[in-house]
């Protein structure tokens, strides 16, 4: 089957969680503590993690994406009767220190070595992300690493989406933005981005505005959907 392509594409930007870091890396880490709870910890996590960012926006109060975490896992531990405060500490400090799925680095150096623009653009704050992409030693491949808290708004806020536009200067359509998160997708590509939806859990398709123009399982073919290889 042929590689899908995206025409005129200038720049890839990245969605960080789920899409370039395996989100439930920390609980699956701590599976020795955790016994079969830490699968039902880390989706309880990452589900309530999601929904305190578009409640908390809609709400009109911001806090920063380190402490909604430390809040969401609060809510998933108690629900699941885990009183543990050294636990809670290791699960949110393996939470700055997530596996970088295993193409991430590959792909990240082939589309800069093809001239292409790279960045992050996530609702991690600062400092998560810092501390991710130096975990993953990915540094050197990104041109910009953008965090929703210079806006104190989460996704799908358009102005997010906006803040990558600002930072590389390149327009909307000559943006390919990638995210593991269809909800992320979609309004990523009703912003106007061209889009690569990375479905890595064989989700089904969100009924939102917007429609990726692109599904993959991961980003390995990206380079060659950008057309800088392949």
């Amino acid at each position: 089957m042929a590689t899908p392509r995206l025409e005129g594409i200038e720049a890839c930007v990245f969605d960080a969680y789920g899409t370039l870091f395996d989100v439930n890396a920390a609980a699956q880490h701590c599976a020795a503590e955790l016994g079969d709870s830490w699968q039902p910890l880390a989706e309880l996590w990452r589900g309530r993690q999601l929904q305190y960012t578009w409640l908390r926006t809609l709400m009109g109060a911001y806090v920063d994406f380190w402490q909604v975490t430390g809040e969401a896992l609060d809510f998933a531990m108690e629900a699941l009767g885990l009183s543990d405060n050294a636990l809670r500490q290791r699960l949110m400090d393996l939470y700055l220190q997530l596996d970088a799925y295993p193409e991430v680095a590959q792909v990240l150096r082939e589309l800069q070595a093809g001239g292409m623009k790279t960045a992050i653009l996530s609702n991690g704050s600062p400092k998560m992300l810092q501390a991710a992409v130096d975990n993953a030693g990915i540094g050197g491949d990104l041109d910009a690493v953008i965090s929703v808290d210079q806006l104190r708004a989460y996704k799908t806020v358009p102005a997010v989406y906006q803040l990558a536009v600002d930072e590389l200067s390149i327009a909307p359509g000559a943006i390919s933005f990638q995210s593991s998160n269809a909800w992320d997708a979609h309004a990523g590509s009703h912003f106007g981005f061209k889009v690569v939806w990375v479905n890595r859990f064989g989700q089904a398709r969100e009924r939102l505005p917007g429609d990726p123009d692109v599904e993959t399982d991961s980003l390995r073919d990206l380079p060659a959907i950008v057309g800088v290889a392949g």
